[in-house]
């Protein structure tokens, strides 16, 4: 047991220490378990079948969101979604929260806080708004990222890897999620507004922001995205019916795209393939078979008795706290396999909606959370760790208490 800790303990370490190269942290400690025997070789088989779809799926939805980022689409969202607003702060605030929740949901959490940041930050600069009120929308935006990152299997990475192991369909998942889903986001909008409603202009000046259609670098494929999106989702349908892997249409779909993009000479692939997450794939790899060290070692036995007759209160506040703590890709796996044989299936909701939810309450509780820092930093917004816990104890209690609640049906 002693062992097994260590190994998954320094692993986190090093992720932690250079978030940057997390996947050669996670394969370099895998191999020392491996050589360690705190794993075997059907450990590492067994962790390859559950994890490949999952990695693949996240990987092309990367790439699909650095094309659209390239040609324009998610900044002309936000200059859309601000002279939508009219001049009203409120409904800038909100309408912001909206197009997070938008692009979290369909192009992952991840996306939403690292492409779509930058962008905000810049329009909000065009129209003046101070330093108070760019750090409430940028607070703002990063907790509903992830608030909203659970109504697809697609939007998270651990949506994605609980589904794949306890082989839920798309189709099913999204049945059970959708109501969750629009519970958290609402709930979320509600609470920030709250928290946050003294830092916001009453009034916003939107004619100080350049033409939507400007930020378009290419008109025929941003009209053709569209098309292409509906027809990906539809992909996704339809494939849960033959039981086709979502990274078939997610990797697929995505690399149809780039060549269509570079085709039309909208993107260049190089630069699009060398920005793809690659590392994901050695860290849910290496990563995973850390963790079978600890299930090895007894832990996930240990954790399984205590969840078992459980309730999903109970659950989705255990999978928020090891998230919060410990990092939610390796809590999700470790209740995942916890989780392994439960009968009442809304234990298993609940903890996708902790390693959700939950991470937002520490600055270490995701990976993109500490990329996201980094990116604010570049942006020369600086937010201590005590200011951001304040925030996160402040408001992710009260979304997850809601969502968890709309699991008693």
């Amino acid at each position: 047991m002693f062992l097994a800790f260590s190994l998954f303990f320094i692993t986190l370490l090093l992720i932690f220490l250079k978030p940057k190269y997390m996947g050669y942290s996670a394969v370099f400690m895998a191999i020392m378990a491996f050589l360690l025997k705190a794993v075997n070789i059907w450990d590492i088989i067994e962790v390859i079948d559950i994890v490949w779809d999952a990695t693949l799926t996240f990987i092309g939805i990367i790439i699909l969101s650095l094309i659209l980022e390239e040609i324009g689409f998610f900044n002309w969202a936000a200059v859309k979604i601000a002279k939508f607003s009219k001049g009203s702060g409120f409904f800038m605030f909100v309408n912001s929260l909206l197009l997070g929740s938008f692009i979290a949901a369909l192009f992952s959490s991840d996306s939403a806080v690292l492409i779509l940041t930058p962008i905000l930050l810049s329009k909000m600069r065009m129209l003046k708004l101070n330093y108070k009120t760019l750090l409430a929308f940028v607070l703002a935006g990063s907790f509903v990222s992830n608030s909203a990152a659970f109504i697809f299997v697609f939007s998270n990475l651990p949506n994605i890897i609980t589904a794949g192991y306890f082989h839920i369909g798309f189709v099913e998942y999204l049945k059970n999620m959708i109501f969750p889903s629009f519970v958290s986001i609402l709930v979320s909008i509600a609470v920030l507004w709250i928290f946050f409603k003294d830092d916001i202009p009453k009034k916003i000046d939107p004619n100080l922001l350049p033409d939507a259609e400007s930020e378009i670098k290419s008109k025929k494929l941003f009209i053709f995205s569209w098309f292409f999106l509906i027809i990906l989702f539809l992909g996704y349908v339809i494939g849960d019916f033959y039981h086709i892997p979502v990274s078939f249409f997610a990797l697929g779909g995505a690399l149809v795209f780039l060549f269509i993009s570079a085709l039309m000479k909208a993107v260049c692939v190089k630069d699009i393939i060398k920005n793809a997450p690659w590392q994901i794939l050695w860290f849910s790899l290496g990563l995973y078979v850390v963790v079978f060290g600890l299930k090895d070692a007894g832990l996930t036995n240990y954790l399984h008795s205590l969840v078992e007759n459980s309730n999903p209160l109970e659950v989705g506040f255990l999978s928020a706290f090891l998230s919060a703590v410990l990092n939610n890709l390796p809590a999700v796996m470790i209740m995942d396999i916890s989780l392994k044989g439960v009968e009442n299936h809304a234990l298993i909701y609940a903890n996708i909606i902790g390693a959700n939810i939950g991470p937002k309450l520490t600055p270490f509780g995701s990976l993109s959370t500490l990329l996201w820092l980094s990116v604010l930093e570049k942006q020369k917004i600086k937010i201590t760790f005590f200011e951001y816990i304040k925030f996160g104890i402040s408001i992710t209690p009260i979304v997850l208490l809601f969502a968890l609640l709309t699991l008693y049906g």
